[in-house]
């Protein structure tokens, strides 16, 4: 099994390191306040976790999560993360990141900023589209009827089939949105946003998104 770094411990990245856990990954987790203050999260995930710096869970991760607000991508370390595929499961609120012209006029995706930002990484999108509760709680087996699905996108196909098979392990179908310039399609207040859907359902809702919103 892989090791996961988790850059950012909040709802998303906690939950991700759970179901992570459970699937059986190891998980290196940090947050902008220090490995200390994630003591009693690291207690309840048990031994397959450890907490460490930004750097350090980019460096330990075979795959990097990386899930902190927009405004403070550029805090992401570029060189421990080098050749990595790496999630990013962020969206865009302007009224946390503050107004960023390119967002608002639908001419740059959260993701593709994100690439930029580690242009030697594999970004692809994930769980950006799914309240964090429901990342163990909306679980269910391959093959069920009432099986949700999720979104990835990415500008590479091993790190959409990464984020594929992770969602597969987690409980979860997945629809290829394509690259990253499409990812608007599943963000903030798009048909897709925090619904639970199935996968046709997904596609359908893909497929009407406006483009600004």
């Amino acid at each position: 099994m892989s090791t996961l770094g988790i850059i950012g411990a909040g709802h998303i990245g906690s939950q991700v390191a759970r179901a992570a856990i459970a699937t059986g990954y190891d998980v290196v987790i940090s947050n902008s306040r220090g490995p200390e203050t994630l003591a009693d999260l690291v207690t309840e995930l048990g031994p397959k976790a450890r907490a460490a710096t930004a750097a350090g869970a980019g460096e330990a991760g075979d795959v990097v999560v990386v899930t902190v607000p927009l405004k403070a991508i550029e805090q992401v370390p570029v060189e421990p993360l080098a050749g990595k595929i790496v999630i990013d499961t962020n969206n865009y609120y302007f009224e946390r990141d503050g107004h960023i012209a390119a967002l608002d006029e639908g001419t740059d995706t959260v993701s593709e900023m994100l690439q930029r930002h580690l242009p030697t990484s594999r970004v692809a999108k994930g769980f950006n589209h799914i309240m964090a509760k429901d990342i163990t709680e909306d679980a269910l087996p391959a093959g069920d009827p009432k099986r949700r699905a999720l979104a990835t996108s990415s500008d590479f196909d091993d790190a959409s089939t990464f984020v594929e098979k992770l969602y597969d392990e987690f409980g979860f179908d997945t629809v290829n949105v394509g690259p990253l310039a499409d990812s608007w399609r599943v963000e903030r207040d798009r048909p897709a946003y925090v619904v639970r859907q199935s996968k046709a359902e997904l596609v359908e809702n893909l497929a009407k998104a406006p483009r600004t919103v």
